[in-house]
């Protein structure tokens, strides 16, 4: 237990929900098979990577035009400040040029910085969480079931998801810094990640914006978005055990909404983009700041 109490203090849930409760729920999982591109021998898109859990290549997903993005460019993660050194072998392995981290200064405080292969650059384009996770780790550690029920319960926890991913897009510090890190995707002249803690989130909502912004139909992209609950699944479970165990929460099902991305949540993304902007298009352009040679840059740097 006493890694458990470690974990579950500054910051706590914030860790704990970004796999690092504990050494055993970051590591314990075997990430789920994921299908691989094609039946002929394409790459998979699960990475293998010792530390990581929801480490995955966007490649091999077919665009609207029948071209198709490609594998060993764009990667998406989460944080890579628990790698083990096998771990930070085989990221060395991908070939990066850069890692883009999408975490804020008081997550990296609390976590730690990336533990990146040598002349791997790192950017970071801190997004906003609203405070989310301090949030949950006050909850958590009340250990008190009515205060929890009435934090978490009764659709609060969905609710306040909700907010985070309109955030995503009302937010203009938010708005920037996605900007910025695709605009480190259609830059780069060598492989690139990009991730924030858990890698489900602002990661998700990255990688279904550069998905779609270079053709890939938006169904497609949820598919990839929804895939990290099937990585995620054990790990997650793995530590609501941890926090029942610890005597934390009396029913750590309460964080089920909070640890999972669903479709909603995505669809309160797209949907105030749309909002805001008129149109995914405007959304990227004058939401983001991307410029027709940025939007051109990265299709001619992801697709085939």
């Amino acid at each position: 237990m006493r890694s458990v109490s470690r974990a579950l203090g500054a910051s706590a849930v914030a860790l704990a929900l970004a796999a690092t409760l504990a050494p055993v729920a970051a590591h314990a999982a075997t990430p789920a098979p994921a299908p691989t591109a094609s039946a002929s021998g394409a790459p998979g898109r699960v990475l293998s990577v010792p530390g990581l859990v929801n480490a995955r290549d966007l490649g091999g997903y077919t665009t609207y035009d029948g071209k198709t993005t490609k594998w060993g460019t764009v990667y998406r993660t989460e944080t890579l400040s628990k790698l083990t050194p096998e771990g930070v072998n085989a990221v060395g392995a991908l070939g990066l040029g850069k890692v883009v981290d999408l975490r804020t200064a008081p997550e990296i405080s609390a976590d730690g910085t990336d533990r990146l292969p040598a002349g791997v650059t790192a950017a970071a384009r801190p997004v906003d969480d609203t405070s989310l996770f301090a949030f949950i780790g006050g909850v958590v550690r009340s250990k008190d079931p009515v205060y929890q029920q009435a934090q978490l319960g009764n659709g609060a926890a969905e609710a306040r998801m909700t907010a985070l991913y309109k955030g995503f897009v009302t937010n203009p510090g938010n708005r920037a810094q996605l900007g910025a890190a695709i605009k480190d995707v259609a830059n780069s002249t060598k492989p690139i990640a990009f991730h924030c803690s858990a890698g489900k989130d602002r990661t998700g909502v990255l990688a279904d914006t550069i998905l779609r912004a270079v053709g890939v139909p938006a169904p497609t992209s949820e598919q990839d978005y929804l895939l990290s609950n099937t990585l995620r699944a054990a790990s997650d479970k793995a530590l609501r055990d941890q926090v029942r165990a610890a005597g934390y929460m009396q029913n750590p099902d309460l964080l089920i909404p909070l640890q999972e991305v669903r479709s909603d949540y995505l669809a309160a993304f797209r949907n105030q983009a749309v909002a805001d902007y008129g149109s995914f298009g405007d959304f990227l352009t004058t939401g983001l700041g991307l410029t027709p040679s940025d939007l051109l840059k990265l299709r001619s740097r992801t697709v085939s």
